[in-house]
């Protein structure tokens, strides 16, 4: 988890750049079997390396899409900074999410992150904007591109404080 926190003033200064681009991180075939056992999703281009290699175009097993999105949420922790005086954050949602190359076995990936918008709500929730793409080591094309939504909670001020 990243150990750098930022004020409110400095993230709503950074809208529109890019704020992070997280360590590689190796998808492991013991990764896609877990998520597929979580998941009910055992289709064999995830998890019969065998039968993928030669029944597919991808020589092997891929990652499913959505374990690939999931591992948004560690890239995150190790990467960006937590939002100053934040007493927790929650997802919020996608506007748009793409999956434009499949995550072979064993393949690097890493998250680029882009602050699309922020805002500050009186209510003490600030609602951030990210344009993500997970790109893949070697390849010219990312695994997916997201508009991704995300609340941060900060208790608001006191009157006169």
């Amino acid at each position: 988890m990243s150990a750098t926190t930022i004020p409110l003033e400095t993230l709503l200064a950074n809208a529109g750049k890019e704020v992070g681009l997280s360590p590689w991180r190796v998808v492991t075939q013991t990764m896609i079997d877990q998520f597929a056992d979580a998941t009910d999703d055992h289709q064999f281009i995830h998890c019969d390396p065998a039968r993928a290699a030669t029944e597919t175009p991808y020589g092997g097993t891929i990652a499913h899409g959505f374990l690939t999105l999931s591992l948004l949420s560690a890239m995150t922790f190790e990467t960006l900074p937590q939002l100053e005086k934040s007493k927790m954050g929650v997802n919020h949602g996608f506007d748009e999410i793409r999956f434009l190359a499949p995550v072979k076995t064993g393949a690097r990936i890493r998250a680029r992150f882009v602050l699309a918008d922020v805002k500050a709500r009186p209510s003490g929730w600030v609602q951030m904007t990210h344009d993500v793409t997970i790109e893949i080591e070697g390849s010219k094309k990312p695994a997916l591109t997201a508009r991704w939504l995300t609340l941060a909670f900060v208790e608001p001020e006191p009157d006169g404080a």
